[in-house]
């Protein structure tokens, strides 16, 4: 019998798919360190996207694949991470201090896409990533209200603005620069000169990931700021109901012809449960947003449920994620989050950071 080698151990982590990449992690490039002495083996496994809530979990599944090998006699495997930049729209320039911007967006308004890019952004702050939002829905801001945010941000030089914080997250809104019954009557152009200063004025401060809480709709506004804020991946939020589900197409559409990735569909208020006798009901339908996720091949994060805890927790400003982190509906937030995070870290990285400026004299 011959001695147990690298090699072995290598084709051995050749079979072990990681479920939420689907990628084995020699594929991925997350072995990072490998030793093999009589038998007792140590690993290094560094994972593209956050993943507190699994690392011991993954963990224990890498040592187990491994110890079907013959003259393995222990293995001792860490998992941690480390959060790249991915590619953004060509002629777009990245943003300094945040290294991936995820879209979340809606093709009409009511279906709970705020709540959902702001429970999303503390999943993913939850799972050890640094997460800021910035609320772009500059006719109507709610992201104030949801995190429980008053005051107005401060500036170090007068001409840049330092983010605000809530429950652990940069963040960034009209609303905190206008007092809150204040309409803002903007025009387009205007709309997007708005956004544009609150993206590049604010000192965000080495973010993993910026949520953007995109407007409703798929209007003139939506394609300009697609096609000019450097995004490296978006989220569609929907109902179960046909006639969201219809809009919701037009903005997954959208982010395809202006060359954005769309990381995902979730499905909000996808079934009502009963708070007295626990009778479920699909009140808007039901699998809509599934159906719609595989007819355009896009990964499905999940379904939430139609929960009043969901509503009051944000009204209260504190989310769901932050109010209840051991909630059922607090791992749904977080297992989407983990599933996005990871499909965006497959796709292309980002590397103009890395060119060095050559210069000849």
């Amino acid at each position: 019998m011959s001695e147990l080698s690298v090699t072995d151990i290598e084709n051995q982590l050749k079979t072990f798919i990681d479920p939420l990449t689907g990628q084995s992690i020699l594929t991925a490039k997350a072995l990072k360190n490998l030793t093999l002495v009589n038998g007792e083996l140590k690993l290094e496994v560094v994972t593209g996207y956050p993943a507190a809530g699994i690392k011991d979990q993954l963990a224990a599944d890498i040592s187990a694949h491994l110890q079907q090998l013959e003259g393995v006699k222990s293995v001792d495997v860490t998992v941690s991470w480390q959060i790249k930049p991915h590619a953004v729209q060509k002629g777009v320039k990245p943003r300094n201090g945040v290294k991936n911007m995820i879209a979340v967006a809606s093709g009409k308004g009511g279906v709970g896409k705020s709540t959902t890019a702001v429970n999303l952004a503390l999943a993913l702050l939850a799972e050890g990533a640094r997460v800021g939002i910035l609320d772009a829905d500059i006719y109507g801001p709610s992201q104030p209200t949801m995190l429980g945010i008053t005051g107005r941000p401060s500036s170090p030089d007068g001409r840049s603005i330092q983010p605000m914080e809530g429950h652990g997250l940069q963040v960034m809104s009209v609303g905190f620069l206008v007092d809150q019954d204040t309409p803002m009557i903007l025009r387009g152009p205007m709309v997007t000169q708005a956004l544009g200063q609150l993206l590049n004025d604010t000192n965000w401060d080495d973010l993993d990931y910026l949520i953007i809480d995109m407007p409703p709709g798929t209007g003139d506004i939506h394609l300009t700021l697609a096609q000019t804020v450097p995004v490296t991946g978006s989220v569609i939020v929907t109902t179960p109901q046909d006639i969201a589900l219809i809009d919701a197409k037009k903005g997954l559409k959208m982010f395809e012809k202006v060359d954005i990735p769309v990381l995902g569909l979730i499905e909000n208020m996808s079934l009502h449960i009963c708070s007295n006798c626990g009778h479920e009901e699909a009140i808007f339908g039901q699998g809509g947003g599934e159906a719609m996720a595989k007819e355009y091949g896009v990964e499905f994060l999940g379904a939430l449920p139609l929960d009043l805890s969901i509503r009051t927790s944000v009204d209260s400003g504190i989310p769901t994620v932050a109010a209840d982190p051991d909630s059922q509906i607090s791992t749904i937030y977080r297992g989407m989050a983990r599933q996005l995070a990871a499909s965006l870290s497959v796709k292309a990285k980002d590397f103009s950071g890395k060119i060095p400026n050559i210069v000849i004299k």
